[in-house]
């Protein structure tokens, strides 16, 4: 009778299957599964990074073959839930599943702490304020108080409003890794709303580093005539941008100097609103 063979060398590690990484790792352990819960292991890597994954990183950190993790992400780009980075074999964040995200964070959001934060600072500032998240190349919100003054801009939740003429559009922009950023403005109409809005892509990127270097965003007329805004961002424990906090009014009650002084409470307010919004993906 022959001998067993016994693999050796790089056929396989110890603790492994087939050369698959080995099982214990939160990403490996997740994948581990039916192709629901394969799916859903790929989105959590790909949602949760701050830059478009390509399949070898994937593969590597999901332990699945190579052929499995390729037709899973061909699945979802399909979908649209995952999109394909030109000439590039990376994948990102797809406009389906930013629309779900939108509708979850909304669903979530409204009548709950977060909500309950915004009537607080609303409350305290004396104007209305808003939770802006970017939903491709507009802002949308997940929800707004209004503040109780006759004379206001009557926005509602879901509202969608231009990512370069408002203080959360810039904001989000700001914040976006540079590739994205670019993209975006590639392909949306820089329209002029106001003799104030900026149109070029080059002042944008400008006031796009003022506004990281400074911690928040400023529309100074940009959107409509006699209505200034602010907006600082929402972010979670990592330091990852959620969304937006901005408060906005006419400018008879706001100028700009005016809204500035209105930074400490919003600057509160975007921290407990980040640490609840943490606490509802947890939940």
């Amino acid at each position: 009778m022959g001998k067993a063979v016994t693999k050796t060398g790089s056929q396989a590690r110890p603790g492994t299957r087939g050369g698959e990484a080995p099982a214990g790792t939160p990403d490996v352990d997740r994948a581990r599964g039916s192709a629901l819960t394969k799916g859903m292991a790929v989105l959590d890597l790909v949602a949760g990074a701050r830059r478009p994954i390509g399949l070898v990183e994937l593969t590597e950190r999901l332990g699945l073959p190579k052929p499995t993790v390729h037709r899973i992400v061909r699945q979802l780009e399909d979908e649209g839930l995952l999109r394909r980075e030109p000439l590039r074999d990376r994948y990102g964040v797809g406009p389906r599943l930013c629309r779900l995200s939108v509708s979850a964070l909304q669903a979530s959001v409204g009548g709950g702490a977060v909500h309950a934060i915004l009537e607080e600072v609303v409350d305290l500032i004396g104007e209305t304020c808003n939770l802006g998240m970017l939903d491709r190349s507009e802002v949308v919100y997940a929800d707004r108080v209004e503040c109780n003054w006759p004379l206001r801009l009557q926005l509602q939740p879901n509202s969608r409003l231009p990512v370069h003429a408002t203080a959360n559009g810039k904001l989000l922009l700001a914040f976006l890794p540079e590739a994205s950023r670019r993209r975006i403005l590639a392909n949306v109409e820089l329209t002029e709303f106001t003799p104030n809005t900026i149109t070029a892509t080059d002042r944008l990127e400008a006031e796009f580093a003022r506004i990281r270097e400074r911690d928040y965003s400023v529309n100074d007329q940009e959107f409509h005539l006699g209505l200034i805004g602010l907006a600082v961002p929402v972010r979670d424990s990592s330091g990852r941008v959620l969304a937006g906090l901005a408060v906005h009014a006419p400018l008879p009650r706001l100028d700009v100097e005016s809204a500035l002084r209105h930074l400490p409470a919003l600057r509160d307010a975007a921290a407990r609103i980040g640490d609840a919004m943490e606490e509802l993906t947890r939940g």
